[in-house]
């Protein structure tokens, strides 16, 4: 059976899959992770990625390829988000990545993320017909994508992301209430673009947040995509883990079961851009997708 692998290069993670095409177009995980590599740290302030953040991520995706060509893989599928598309010097990072792996990133707009997370849903959850939103929460991005049934009507990627704000209003630690809500503030007054929409039929949420806001409330000590993928998330459990981050320092919420140590700096921002969009939303409650912009992107890619 043929094997493909792809690469989600995101603001603050590099995702990768290796799946096997089945007969009937099913297909089986080989393997399927994430390293956490800030290729947006600092993008904010000065606009380019640091030479750190560079090295960092590249050297992430090198491992990805070789263990691809290793798995004997029949192509290999790249793609850049939010990151990318601001950075001044994102052509110098495609080139050194292509120089140095031999794989080529296509930098893709928030209009085609959002397709391919509806794709990569529709596909994973099932969802009965009606109307549907999701949205996948990064470190530099929130992507929307609206539709009904398996019929897309509307996608738009917005510059809110996880990285970003922890940054700017320095979310990294324990916080006070006030310091809490200046920050939930701003993050509101840029999601505006969903004020006055009907609520949907459901609501999915996807990235690195709501995955490990769902792993959080399941306490698991060792990941477990089977159960992540289709738990059910209360608007008053993300309040709560609100609350819990913005009260624990840095190394506290390391230690919190469930929580990625390398995640622990930017959830709280993550949580806070889950609570307000499931407000605005007027939905107090999602479904979680672990299945997200890669999966889509090997379906819509190497599905024959």
């Amino acid at each position: 059976m043929p094997r493909y692998a792809v690469i989600d290069v995101g603001t603050n993670s590099v995702k990768f899959n290796i799946s096997e095409r089945r007969q009937k177009g099913s297909w089986q995980t080989l393997t399927d992770r994430a390293e956490i590599t800030r290729l947006g740290e600092g993008l904010e302030k000065t606009g380019e990625i640091s030479a750190d953040a560079m090295a960092r991520t590249i050297s992430a995706i090198a491992g990805m390829v070789s263990q691809a060509r290793e798995a004997g893989v029949a192509a290999i599928a790249a793609v850049g988000t939010m990151g990318m598309r601001t950075a001044r010097n994102s052509q110098q990072f495609i080139d050194e990545v292509e120089q140095r792996c031999g794989v080529r990133i296509e930098t893709i707009a928030g209009q085609e993320e959002g397709r391919l997370a509806y794709l990569a849903v529709k596909t994973g959850l099932g969802l009965a017909e009606g109307s549907l939103a999701i949205f996948d929460t990064g470190g530099g991005s929130t992507q929307f994508t609206f539709g009904r049934g398996s019929n897309v009507e509307e996608q738009f990627s917005l510059n809110v992301g996880a990285v970003r704000f922890t940054e700017k209003y320095g979310l990294a630690g324990a916080i006070s209430e006030e310091q809490l809500q200046v920050a939930m503030d701003a993050i509101a007054s840029e999601f505006t673009r969903i004020d006055g929409r009907p609520s949907p039929d459901a609501l999915v949420g996807m990235g690195g947040a709501i995955t490990n806001i769902a792993a959080v409330k399941h306490q698991l000590a060792k990941y477990d995509p089977d159960i992540i993928q289709g738990s059910v998330i209360e608007r008053s459990e993300v309040e709560r883990q609100i609350g819990f981050y913005r009260s624990h320092s840095l190394e506290e919420r390391r230690a919190i079961i469930g929580l990625q140590p390398k995640r622990a700096d930017v959830i709280l921002a993550g949580a806070c851009i889950v609570r307000i969009v499931m407000a605005r939303l007027g939905k107090d409650r999602l479904s979680v997708s672990d299945r997200g912009l890669r999966h889509g992107l090997l379906i819509d890619r190497f599905a024959g």
